[in-house]
C-alpha cells in the first residue's frame, strides 16, 4: 500500500501557505529543516500560549492532493502548499491510516503519523467557505475532520516531488485518528 509524493512545501516564517519547493529535508525530532514548525516543542502559534513546553507532535503535516480535486468540484481553487502543508501525497487514503502509522517517504525519510490536523479559522480567511469543505459531517453527524494529518520524523532524510510513499500500519488494535 502505498503512493507518490505530489509537492513539498515550507517556510521560515509564519504564514498560512507554504511555498512549493524542489525538495525538502526532514529531521529526525524535528520536522522540516527552515520550517518555522519544526522543533522538539510545539511551535503553533495558539499551542505554544497555551503550553510552549508541549511535545511537538505536528512537525511535518501532511495533504492527500485528492482533497483539492473534491474542493475543485466545489468551486474553490487550492494548490500544493495552500493550505500550509509540506508534503502533499497522492494516491493514499491518509485520514483513514490509524494512529502510529509508518509513512516512507523517498529513500530514507520516515515519519509516524500522530493524528489529524485541526483545522483553523485562517481556512475561510484564505477562501471564503473553504472551511466547511474541509470540516464537514458523515451521515450519522459525527464531525470528520479532512485538512491532512500530522507527524513526527523517525529518520530523517530527502523529501521530493515524484518519491515514493510506503505505508506500514502499526501491530493493532488501530486507534483511530484524533486531533493534535
Amino acid at each position: 500500500m502505498g503512493g507518490t509524493v505530489a509537492a513539498v512545501s515550507s517556510s521560515g516564517e509564519y504564514s498560512f501557505s507554504k511555498p512549493n519547493r524542489d525538495g525538502i529535508t526532514l529531521l529526525a525530532g524535528l520536522g522540516v529543516e527552515g520550517d518555522v514548525h519544526a522543533g522538539v516543542t510545539v511551535k503553533h502559534r495558539f499551542r505554544m500560549e497555551k503550553d510552549p513546553s508541549q511535545v511537538n507532535l505536528r512537525q511535518v503535516h501532511l495533504i492527500h492532493e485528492e482533497l483539492f480535486d473534491e474542493v475543485r468540484e466545489a468551486g474553490f481553487e487550492v494548490a500544493a502548499g495552500q493550505l500550509g502543508e509540506n508534503v502533499t501525497t497522492r494516491g493514499i487514503d491518509l485520514l483513514g491510516l490509524p494512529t502510529g502509522t509508518l509513512l516512507r517517504v523517498g529513500d530514507e525519510a520516515v515519519v509516524e503519523v500522530t493524528g489529524l490536523r485541526n483545522p483553523c479559522a485562517q481556512i475561510d480567511g484564505f477562501q471564503k467557505g473553504l472551511m466547511k469543505q474541509v470540516v464537514g459531517r458523515d451521515q450519522d453527524g459525527t464531525v470528520r475532520f479532512r485538512a491532512g494529518v500530522m507527524s513526527v520524523v523517525v529518520t530523517g532524510g530527502v523529501v521530493r516531488p515524484g518519491d515514493p510513499v510506503e505505508v506500514e500500519l502499526p501491530d493493532g488494535p488501530h486507534l483511530p485518528l484524533q486531533i493534535v
